[in-house]
């Protein structure tokens, strides 16, 4: 079952929560917030407070991805302001990190992601795999949304794929024709933004992604 995560990084935020339940209403999965720092990214979005106001306007699941620096301190914020997943990059922790950061999601029964730039080899993230929950694959350099898909990003996750059982994500230029590439190559849930929220026809936009050909 392919899960569609709309990215609210395409969303009209003036009418944050309309938007929200717009893409509920219409058949989302989960929904994609990004969190930029304007140091591990070119772009400054959001924190913790407007993640909690989000968590009032819908009730997805929230996949909180945090493009930002040092995300260890901060992961107790988010947690608390209502995250249901988080992200983190493999570029910003250490394995030691990413292990502490795993033992204290446990406990509060938040899943945890790791992501990785279109830049970042594959095999930077092997140790990795065995804390996660799934894997955010990154088709589009992170910072701005409306950016084309990268084709490089294919390869890769066709190679996580193979060693890896858990769900795999995709962040970047997802639309109708590049959704049937990912899910051929093995993805299981597509981040996309403003292929949805400038969709004139939300729910046909997601069925798109959702029910879009394998190749």
């Amino acid at each position: 079952m392919i899960r569609i995560a709309p990215s609210i990084l395409s969303a009209d935020f003036s009418k944050l929560a309309f938007e929200l339940k717009k893409v509920e209403a219409a058949g989302a999965d989960l929904i994609h917030v990004d969190i930029m720092d304007g140091h591990f990214v070119p772009n400054i979005t959001i924190g913790p407070v407007v993640v909690k106001y989000i968590r009032k306007a819908t009730s997805l699941p929230l996949d909180v991805h945090l493009m930002i620096e040092n995300p260890a301190k901060y992961i107790d914020a988010f947690v608390k302001a209502g995250s249901d997943m988080i992200t983190v990059h493999i570029e910003t922790v250490t394995i030691k990190e990413l292990a502490a950061i795993a033992k204290g999601l446990k406990k509060s029964r938040v899943k945890l992601g790791i992501s990785l730039n279109p830049g970042t080899p594959l095999a930077k993230i092997i140790k990795a795999l065995p804390l996660v929950d799934f894997v955010l694959v990154m088709s589009v350099n992170p910072g701005f949304g409306g950016q084309d898909f990268i084709p490089s990003a294919l390869n890769k996750i066709r190679s996580l794929r193979l060693i890896f059982k858990k769900d795999i994500a995709v962040d970047g230029g997802i639309n109708n024709f590049t959704a049937k590439l990912v899910v051929g190559a093995g993805a299981s849930v597509l981040a996309a933004g403003s292929y949805i929220f400038g969709a004139k026809n939300t729910r046909k936009a997601i069925n798109s992604l959702r029910k879009a050909p394998r190749r």
